[in-house]
């Protein structure tokens, strides 16, 4: 409560203009609101869908295009409002679709929407139109979410520090002048200012973690397949995930909820063929925690840590978990960093998924990643990154085989790690430094442990340290074991929330 407080205070001070100011009638709060809030303000009148939205957008023009100009927009969905009002049209007729109805959202500029660009903040693709919506846009719509706009990102996912050609540089909005994370960093810092009441991100090595991390959010990265990534451009097919980052354990279960599910247009998804897909909502319980076994990394977290640093508020939090009856064990999986070492595929697929993607979308502005480099239409930080993975010549070779066989081995190794010891799931911070100043180098990252064998992990607001930047610790379970995971941060932030 207190730093949820500070950073409403921030906002509030860094804009010359004072609290947003909306064009409605309504005097409804959406700083904070949780989506069960907005429901019981929609149900009883107190406000519409369309009053939302335009609560929402005096924030965004307050905060994130005056003030501290957070940046974490890249474009507003100019049927917001019109979306809005249909669904209102539709609860004053008794039809209320689920808890999702007249929600606004937001959604990382790499989801296709069939009636705005996909463009990934890239100049490159700054006039690409997608002929269908991402599943898990679709999904949204059925479950009557309005989708507000579309958040900024590191240029095609590219990076963790949230800058782009098209959409400039992101900032964190507990710290402007500190990087957001990413690369779904506007949307991590657009969650965190009340922007919308969630917001969608993807995840190829951190993407949603790591801005969950930097802006005291929840944030899932799913087994591989329990969430379609079909219609989100992508990075690494193979490692691609999407989903939502929360301020709450409640809302992110509503988001899972609406969003997860087989889909026959991503192969990944048949891992949910013949069997129930997590059951989010039952994971909401207080007392999960009580008779969990958590073993903490102690390679990533070491024992001692000075007061206020990252590792202190890890331990802290652990601690925290234990007096509700986990109990939480130092351990160290033999050989973690052989395992762990050419395990990455994302240079082996990025040219070549990108390259399919373009094929199928009518009129693509380029066809390839060479066109991008060779027109000089991406952000120069990301020049040798691209260089680099341009350079791969062909799909299949015999380091990708090696490496696929490598990932095979760290996944076995894990999950027989976790069984030998009868743990419920690894610990770890996600970052294991403070977020970076704009421009430094981000450092610290733990990212690939989850990433590189589609395992689920779940970050989890800890605490904050001296300097009042928010911690994320990881959870990271056996595969779809995501709603327990769910459920041990639930029981977490009743007991001990951190917003």
């Amino acid at each position: 409560m207190l730093f949820r407080s500070a950073l409403v205070a921030l906002l509030a001070m860094a804009c010359a203009c004072g609290p947003p100011r909306s064009a409605t009638d309504t005097d409804f709060e959406v700083a904070e609101a949780s989506i069960a809030d907005l429901q019981a303000a929609l149900e009883d009148g107190r406000v519409t869908s369309a009053q939302l939205v335009d609560l929402y957008l005096a924030r965004i023009a307050a905060y994130d295009r005056a003030g501290p100009a957070l940046n974490t927009i890249i474009r507003l969905n100019p049927l917001a409002r019109e979306q809005a009002a249909a669904l209102d049209a539709e609860r004053a007729a008794g039809t209320v679709r689920g808890p999702m109805h007249g929600v606004p959202v937001l959604m990382k500029d790499n989801y296709d929407m069939d009636w705005m660009p996909t463009t990934g903040s890239s100049l490159a693709l700054a006039g690409l139109r997608p002929a269908d919506n991402a599943f898990q846009v679709e999904r949204l719509l059925e479950a009557g979410a309005v989708i507000l706009g579309k958040t900024n990102l590191h240029e095609l996912a590219a990076g963790i520090t949230t800058i782009s050609s098209l959409g400039g540089q992101t900032r964190n909005p507990y710290d402007p002048a500190r990087n957001p994370g990413g690369s779904s960093g506007g949307t991590g810092a657009a969650v965190a200012a009340s922007f919308a009441a969630v917001a969608w991100g993807s995840d190829t090595c951190g993407s949603i973690r790591i801005p969950a991390s930097v802006h005291n959010l929840f944030g899932l990265r799913p087994t591989k397949g329990l969430s379609s990534i079909d219609g989100i451009l992508p990075l690494s097919h193979s490692q691609d995930t999407g989903g939502p980052l929360a301020r709450t354990v409640a809302d992110l279960v509503l988001a899972l909820a609406a969003t997860v599910g087989l889909d026959p247009a991503d192969p990944a998804t048949a891992i949910l063929e013949g069997r129930e897909t997590p059951n989010f909502q039952a994971a909401l319980d207080p007392a999960a925690l009580d008779g969990a076994r958590i073993g903490v990394l102690e390679t990533w977290v070491p024992e001692q840590g000075s007061p206020g640093s990252v590792t202190r508020v890890i331990r802290d939090a652990l601690a925290e978990m234990e007096t509700l009856g986990a109990t939480v064990v130092d351990v160290e999986i033999p050989d973690m960093d052989e395992l762990l070492s050419n395990t990455g595929l994302i240079d082996f697929e990025f040219k070549f998924d990108l390259m399919d993607y373009l094929a199928g979308v009518p009129d693509a502005p380029v066809a390839t990643l060479e066109e991008i480099l060779d027109a000089g239409l991406h952000h120069e930080a990301l020049d040798g990154n691209f260089r680099r993975r341009n350079a791969r010549a062909a799909r299949d070779s015999p380091e990708l085989t090696e490496t696929m066989e490598r990932r095979r081995a760290l996944t076995a190794a894990v999950v027989d790690f976790l069984d030998r010891e009868d743990l419920d799931a690894l610990a770890y911070p996600t970052m294991r430094q403070e977020t970076a100043l704009i421009g430094a180098a981000p450092t610290g990252a733990t990212c690939f442990l989850s990433a590189h064998t589609g395992l689920p992990a779940l970050t989890i607001p800890a605490g904050f340290t001296d300097s009042g930047l928010p911690v994320g610790l990881e959870l990271l379970g056996r595969s779809l074991d995501d709603a327990r995971l769910v459920a041990f941060a639930f029981a977490y932030e009743a007991a001990h929330p951190k917003r």
